[in-house]
């Protein structure tokens, strides 16, 4: 019983740990300064930080020694988007379905710009050609005539469009929105500017707003997420401050995300030019964390001066972001490096919650402990089996000592007489532990699914604040510990006196408890029911062990 226990231990700790020192994430080229190259990409020389927009007037988007900017708000029932009229850029994201739990602006709704940034900032680089030079023209400087001062978002491709016009160039950006879509269309019309064979550099900014209670997790999770021809991860952590990152595409979409949240370019649908590049640009740290990359993405313009692309600006949601397809739900990572075994289960468990939250009407808290209980019951049949074979494998034991003891000196003798014991006595070593491991995956599954499924962000049960994060009081770890420490005790019922096993009786309960102190507390509730759930079945079986032995 301790040989088992000990190897779901290790095998729980495999996944969590050893992942990070086997697989380390392998480094992104860092490229000097350079130009424009033909294929599409910029280097340093033609990227820099995001523009700050200050923020202490009364309206965002202002920047001083300028007149005003007016934010022009687009709203819809998922969302509120500010943009300014300076650049036509993104100021303000607010989403209406999420509270924020920092301590700066708690109770208020999730706000994803942080303050003073702005997204979808536009550069066209032209020139590069024939020897000649290369100029790089911000639109993200020339002041824009909105189509209206305010947007309701009433249909699908709901349209707000921005146009300005500068020394005979005339430029229009319009977005379209969707009232039930987190996603919206971004076109662009260019005239006058010599964009034949140009790059258009589109701002993804240089973060998003920490939003989350434990920042420290959150910026954990600050990531550079790409897709070509496989989703791929750069942690902010990884981009030292000053360096440059330079991402090769084509990519289908490139974003940036926190813990619960993504802003992402898409560039997927059909005849539309995918993004040629990435650059990633650390910048400087006020603090132990990467809190702030500026991404800028690379997109080929055409000799018509058109381009378009799509933006995804919401939560990582996974059966949102899965029905996108172009495999965007890989942006939310189950798994880590194990995510080909982990993903499916952990899939199959978060879409079983939610159908069993949506269709039985019952919050989050009662789903984990009425999935507690099925899972043990589907596994009732199972453990009879491993409890069966383990008496068997009792019964013969003094046999198997005899023949070990006879045959010491003699490996192959010893092994052939071993399998003969195991074949008349229909005992299969093994039998017993693979139940045993069975409720494991389901558990390291959650382990993920609580780490990082939004739907389950801020839910409260019972004393628990938050089922996404640990116990405050401790209470759910030590009922873990308790429950796990019942069920061993209750399962050596009728078991030979062994040292070993008393020892593990204590350590693994009092080991487990410190090692879940600060898990989620939805995975405690889970492994707390599952084994209580399962004490029952372990004492009918105590109970036949012992009738078996003749004790009772």
């Amino acid at each position: 019983m301790e040989r088992r226990v000990i190897l779901a231990i290790v095998l729980m700790i495999i996944v969590a740990v050893v992942p990070g020192i086997l697989f380390p994430p392998k480094k992104s080229a860092v490229r000097r300064p350079g130009s424009v190259t033909d294929s599409g990409a910029v280097t340093r020389e033609s990227v820099t930080t995001p523009t700050r927009v200050p923020v202490a007037t009364a309206r965002p988007g202002v920047r001083p020694t300028a007149a005003p900017a007016e934010t022009v708000w687009v709203t819809s029932p998922l969302y509120r988007l500010g943009f300014t009229t300076r650049g036509a850029r993104l100021v303000r994201g607010e989403l209406l379905g999420y509270r924020s739990f920092s301590a700066g602006d708690s109770s208020r709704n999730v706000q994803l710009v942080p303050d003073g940034a702005a997204w979808l900032e536009h550069r066209l680089v032209v020139g590069g050609g024939g020897g000649g030079g290369v100029d790089t023209v911000s639109l993200s400087e020339l002041e824009f005539q909105p189509s209206g001062p305010a947007l309701r978002v009433a249909g699908v491709g709901t349209p707000l469009t921005f146009t300005a016009e500068r020394g005979g160039a005339r430029v229009t950006l319009t977005y379209r929105f969707s009232p039930g879509e987190y996603r919206f269309q971004v076109q662009g019309q260019v005239r006058g500017l010599g964009a034949s064979g140009a790059v258009l550099l589109v701002g993804l900014g240089d973060g998003l707003r920490c939003v989350e209670a434990d920042s420290a997790d959150d910026y954990r999770h600050y990531s550079v997420v790409t897709k070509a021809s496989k989703t791929e991860t750069k942690d902010f952590s990884k981009i030292d401050p000053g360096q440059t990152m330079v991402l090769d595409g084509p990519f289908e979409w490139v974003g940036i995300k926190s813990k619960y949240f993504l802003a992402a370019a898409l560039a997927f649908e059909e005849n539309q030019p995918q993004f040629a590049g990435a650059v990633a640009v650390g910048e400087p740290r006020s603090g132990k964390f990467a809190t702030r990359t500026a991404v800028t993405l690379t997109l080929p313009v055409p000799p018509s001066g058109d381009f378009r692309y799509d933006v995804y600006a919401g939560p990582l949601e996974y059966r949102r972001l899965a029905a996108l397809g172009h495999d965007l739900a890989d942006a939310n990572p189950y798994g880590w490096v194990f995510r080909p075994i982990v993903k499916p289960v952990s899939v199959l468990v978060v879409n079983i919650l939610l159908w069993m939250h949506e269709r039985l009407h019952m919050a989050y808290g009662w789903v984990l402990i009425l999935f507690g209980v099925l899972v043990r019951l589907l596994l009732w049949p199972l453990n009879q089996k491993a409890m069966a074979s383990q008496l068997r494998m009792q019964a013969v034991q003094p046999l198997v000592k005899e023949t070990q003891d006879r045959y010491k000196t003699e490996p192959e003798k010893l092994q052939k007489e071993m399998m003969r014991i195991y074949k008349e006595h229909k005992v299969n070593p093994f039998g017993g532990c693979l139940p045993m491991l069975l409720p494991w995956p389901v558990l390291i599954a959650l382990f993920f699914v609580f780490a990082n499924t939004i739907e389950f962000r801020g839910e409260p049960f019972l004393w628990l604040p938050d089922l996404s994060r640990h116990d405050p009081y401790y209470i759910i770890p030590i009922v873990m510990g308790l429950s796990m420490y019942a069920l061993s005790k209750v399962g050596q019922l009728g078991m030979p006196p062994n040292p070993q096993t008393k020892t593990m009786l204590y350590v693994m309960p009092g080991f487990m408890t410190f090692l879940f102190l600060r898990f989620a507390s939805g995975v405690n509730l889970y492994y707390a029911v599952s084994n209580l759930i399962s004490i029952p079945q372990q004492y009918l079986l105590a109970q036949r062990r012992l009738r078996e032995q003749g004790k009772k």
